[in-house]
C-alpha cells in the first residue's frame, strides 16, 4: 500500500487463494481509480482500508471524513455485471439497492456508499420475530414482479439468463463435480423428475424476473422500519423468480423453525397473486421452484476468478448436494 494508508486483510478460509489484489499493477489502478471516485463525491480518504479478499471479489471498507464509510468491490469476469446492474435498479427502483458513487463496467468495479446496519444485526438486536422476514420477502417480491418487463433489458447489462427450460443442461454439467459415487448416481437419477418439474413450472406462465440467488439477512440493510436494501447482487441470474425464496426462508427457519414456512412463502406470493392464478397455483409453483433453486447455487462457481478453479469446483459440488436434498424434501 501507498504510504500513509494502513490497511487489514481478512482472507477468511481461503489464506491461499489468489487474487487481483495480489497483483501490483492492478492493486494501483484499483487505488486511483477509487481515489478519483471520492474526488468526484467530494470525499476525503483518512488512509484506513479494510480489505476481505474472496476467490469471487475483493472488497475493501474505507474510511472517510465526515460521513460513513465507503466500499470498493471488484467482481471477477463473470459477475463484472453487478456494479451495472446495481446502478440500473437504482434508477428503476429507488430505495431498493444500493446507488453506486462510481461504476467502471469494463473492469467490474464499484465503488458504494454505506447502506447502515445490516439486516442480520438488526434482528439479533431486537430479537426480532419472523414478521420481519415477511415485510423483506413482501418487498422483495414487489420488486421481482415490478421487474419482468424488464428482464431482457437486464440480461443485456450482462447478467446470465437461466430460463426454466435450461436447467435439465445444468444438471447435467453438474456431472464433472467432485462427488461420492453415490451422490453422482443419486444425481443423475434425478433427470428425469427435473426436467418434468421444470415443464410443469414453465406452463404456469410466470415470466422470468431478476433472481438475486444468495438473498440472506447479512446481504440486506435495514436501514429503518420498512426499509430494506438489497446488495452483492454478484450471484443475480435472470430466471423464474420464485427461486429466489428458498435462501431467505431458509435463514429464516434456522432462526424461528420450521413451522414459520408457509407464512413466509404466502408472504412472498402476495405480490404475484391475480392474473389469472389461484393460490393453489402459485403454491405448487413455489414448491417446484424451491427445489430447482439450487441449481443457480451450483452454477455459481462460473463467477469466480479463473485462478480459483478448485474453490470454483467445491462451490458447485455444495450447490450439487443442497440439490439433492431440496430435492428429496417434501413440498412447501
Amino acid at each position: 500500500m501507498r504510504g500513509g494508508t494502513s490497511v487489514v486483510v481478512d482472507r477468511g478460509r481461503f489464506q491461499d487463494a489468489v487474487t487481483p489484489w495480489d497483483d501490483e499493477d492492478w492493486r494501483a489502478g484499483a487505488l486511483d481509480w477509487v481515489a478519483d471516485g471520492l474526488g468526484a463525491c467530494g470525499l476525503r480518504p483518512t488512509g484506513e482500508w479494510r480489505l476481505r479478499l474472496r476467490p469471487w471479489s475483493v472488497l475493501a471498507r474505507l474510511s472517510v471524513e465526515g460521513r460513513d464509510a465507503v466500499w470498493f468491490k471488484a467482481n471477477p469476469p463473470a459477475s463484472a455485471f453487478e456494479g451495472a446492474l446495481t446502478a440500473a435498479l437504482a434508477r428503476w427502483a429507488p430505495g431498493h439497492t444500493l446507488e453506486p458513487l462510481a461504476v467502471d463496467a469494463d473492469r467490474g468495479w464499484s465503488l458504494l456508499p454505506d447502506g447502515g446496519p445490516l439486516f442480520r444485526d438488526v434482528l439479533d438486536r431486537r430479537a426480532a420475530g419472523p414478521e420481519a422476514w415477511e415485510q423483506l420477502l413482501r418487498r422483495y417480491a414487489a420488486l421481482q414482479h415490478a421487474l419482468t418487463p424488464r428482464a431482457r433489458e437486464i440480461e443485456r447489462l450482462g447478467v446470465p439468463g437461466e430460463p426454466v427450460t435450461a436447467l435439465p443442461g445444468a444438471l447435467d454439467r453438474l456431472d464433472d463435480t467432485p462427488l461420492e459415487p453415490e451422490e453422482r448416481r443419486a444425481l443423475r437419477s434425478l433427470r428425469p423428475r427435473l426436467a418434468d418439474w421444470c415443464a410443469e413450472l414453465d406452463a404456469v406462465g410466470i415470466p422470468d424476473s431478476l433472481d438475486h440467488a444468495d438473498l440472506h439477512d447479512g446481504q440486506v440493510f435495514h436501514p429503518g422500519p420498512g426499509a430494506f436494501t438489497v446488495f452483492d447482487w454478484g450471484d443475480a441470474v435472470v430466471s423464474h423468480p420464485f427461486r429466489s425464496l428458498t435462501v431467505p426462508a431458509r435463514r429464516a427457519c434456522e432462526r424461528h423453525g420450521p413451522q414459520v414456512l408457509p407464512r413466509l412463502r404466502d408472504a412472498y406470493l402476495e405480490p404475484w397473486t391475480g392474473a389469472g392464478r389461484t393460490t393453489r397455483e402459485l403454491r405448487r409453483a413455489v414448491s417446484l421452484a424451491w427445489r430447482l433453486s439450487a441449481l443457480t447455487r451450483a452454477g455459481a462457481y462460473g463467477r469466480f476468478f479463473p485462478e480459483s478453479g478448485a474453490a470454483g469446483a467445491a462451490v458447485a459440488a455444495e450447490g450439487a448436494r443442497c440439490l439433492l436434498e431440496l430435492c428429496e424434501a417434501p413440498p412447501l
